[in-house]
Formats: structure tokens, C-alpha cells, sequence
């Protein structure tokens, strides 16, 4: 009895040599958008915590350093913005505090009198707030997937009360 070969069109279809080469190819893009995705995620979270915590301690030093009796002499804290724009953006030995790609913009001080039951009224409370501005680097990738953002501008705000020196 003779052995006939199958026809080259069926070993064809029934070789799966490299399927696994294929199914990689197919899902190699959605595991390089997660990986991208998790990516700038984490660094937008790292970025936004270091900007929280450098404006919290330009609120305490201007808390700190304005008079206690601002509301009732007056004055201004405008004078303060460039010590405070070094608080938010930089360590105590004057280097960056952000990853490249994220920017301070601006940063204002200012106050306002509140009026009540307080100790001193009006108390003064010192607010300083900060406008930010941080590139994606991985944005392009992203932005393969769809409409990608490749930056994302922010304020961030926080309030003290004034003490004075």
C-alpha cells in the first residue's frame, strides 16, 4: 500500500511554527500602551506629589515670615514671590526638585483677611499657589492609540494661617 503525501496546502495549514511569532505581533501594541500608560502615570503621580509638598512649605514659610498684623497695618506679598517660586521648585542646596519635563510656571502669594470668633480678628491667612505645566515624554506613544495628551498644565494651592516672625 502506498503512503500518499497530503497536499502542500494542507501541511500548510496544519504547520503552526510560527504562530506564536503572530499572536506576539498582534498583542506587542496593547502591551506597549499599558506599559507607557503605567509609565507616565506613575511619573504625573511623582511630579504632582513634589509639587504638593514644595507649595505646602512656600505656605509655611510665608505664613512664617509675613507680619501677624498685615490685616490691620496692610502690606503686600507680592515681594516674597521669587524666594517663594525657589521654595517650590528647588531643595534647600538650590537643585531641581522635578524631572525634566515639568515646569513651574508661576507662583503667587497672597492673603486675605478673615473676620470671626478668632483670636485675632481679623485673622490673616496666607495662601500661595502655583501653576505647572508637565510634558509626557511617552505622549507620542500614547498618542499612537488615539488622541494622546502630550502635556498637562495645573494649579496648586494651599493656605495657612499667618503667625508673623
Amino acid at each position: 500500500m502506498k503512503h500518499s503525501r497530503p497536499h502542500p496546502a494542507k501541511r500548510f495549514a496544519a504547520d503552526d511554527t510560527g504562530a506564536i511569532l503572530v499572536e506576539f505581533a498582534i498583542v506587542m501594541p496593547l502591551m506597549l500602551l499599558f506599559l507607557a500608560v503605567t509609565v507616565e502615570a506613575s511619573r504625573l503621580m511623582w511630579s504632582y506629589q513634589s509639587v504638593i509638598a514644595g507649595v505646602r512649605d512656600a505656605g509655611r514659610y510665608l505664613a512664617r515670615v509675613t507680619p501677624a498684623d498685615i490685616c490691620i497695618s496692610g502690606g503686600s506679598v507680592a515681594g516674597l514671590t521669587a524666594t517663594l517660586q525657589d521654595i517650590v521648585s528647588q531643595d534647600i542646596g538650590g537643585n531641581d526638585l522635578f524631572p525634566s519635563g515639568v515646569t513651574v510656571n508661576s507662583v503667587t502669594p497672597s492673603y486675605s483677611c478673615v473676620s470671626g470668633t478668632y483670636r485675632v480678628s481679623p485673622a490673616p491667612v496666607g495662601k500661595v499657589s502655583a501653576n505647572i505645566t508637565i510634558q509626557f515624554p511617552m505622549g507620542n506613544v500614547i498618542s499612537l492609540f488615539g488622541n494622546g495628551m502630550s502635556s498637562l498644565t495645573t494649579d496648586v494651592a494651599d493656605s495657612s494661617r499667618i503667625f508673623g516672625q
